[in-house]
């Protein structure tokens, strides 16, 4: 069986890009996102069709049990998973407080930390009988620094990274590699971005700051970063990596 990279939250930006990678890689993708099947089946499709070995999933993470049981089943009937990729956003949009309601801001935490939790608990367990394994984590700049509107998001992020030091602090020793990525700035991905600020508005904005300008970080790029986090020595493993494009402030100067 061939080792397996588990991707929560794969749509057409970073999470297909890096299933994609591994892909190529000798990996079989397993794909998992909560709605789309079609968009799913394309990107398993590109895979299959460039040679790659995938598989998609479609998976509730607030479910219960969903997340668990899809891991038991990859793990009998797939292969072992070697590097899993929780790529799971949950921003809610901008909110103030009055309108941020408790069940908005509890599933912000569902999707932002306890879905991480939960994905640990479940893949942990079989990589520290194998003694080696690697988690990578997609977070944001809210998990840096909280703004206006953002408490749900804020929270919910900033939990994520602080999850990531505990796991580390736990579990590296038994071979087990966590890299929190903090995605600062905006991606170039139709399945976020695109969506949120509408097909016209997305290709103005590509059109200005992306494309040959490079001012939008690219989901490929990305894609290359997770792998090399992946293969790393153990000697001189990343446990924290911010990515912008060229041409942004880092979250510290904003």
């Amino acid at each position: 069986m061939k080792p397996v990279c588990l991707v929560i939250g794969a749509g057409a930006g970073i999470g297909g890009n890096v299933a994609n990678r591994f892909a190529r890689e000798g990996y079989h993708a397993v794909l998992c996102r909560r709605s789309d099947t079609g968009g799913l089946d394309r990107i398993v499709k590109e895979i299959d069709d460039t040679g790659g070995s995938a598989s998609g999933h479609v998976l509730n993470i607030v479910e219960p049990d969903s997340l668990e049981g899809l891991v038991a089943n990859v793990e009998a009937e797939v292969g072992p998973i070697e590097v899993a990729v929780y790529n799971l956003g949950a921003q809610i949009g901008t909110k103030a407080l009055a309108d941020t309601s408790y069940k908005a801001f509890e599933v912000g935490w569902k999707l932002g930390t306890f879905g991480l939790f939960r994905l640990a608990s479940a893949v942990f367990p079989a990589m520290v009988s194998r003694g080696k394994g690697t988690l990578l984590v997609t977070s944001a700049t809210a998990a840096m620094r909280g703004n206006a509107g953002q408490h749900s998001h804020t929270a919910a992020m900033g939990g994520r990274r602080m999850l990531c030091q505990s796991l580390n602090a736990e579990f590296s020793s038994q071979g087990i590699h966590v890299a929190h990525v903090i995605i600062d700035g905006a991606v170039d991905s139709p399945d976020t971005l695109g969506k949120m600020l509408g097909r016209q508005k997305f290709e103005a904005l590509r059109k200005r700051q992306g494309m040959q300008h490079d001012g939008l970080i690219l989901p490929a790029e990305v894609a290359n970063t997770y792998y090399h986090l992946a293969t790393q020595h153990r000697s001189a493993w990343t446990h924290e990596v911010d990515l912008r494009a060229h041409s942004d402030r880092p979250w510290w100067n904003h």
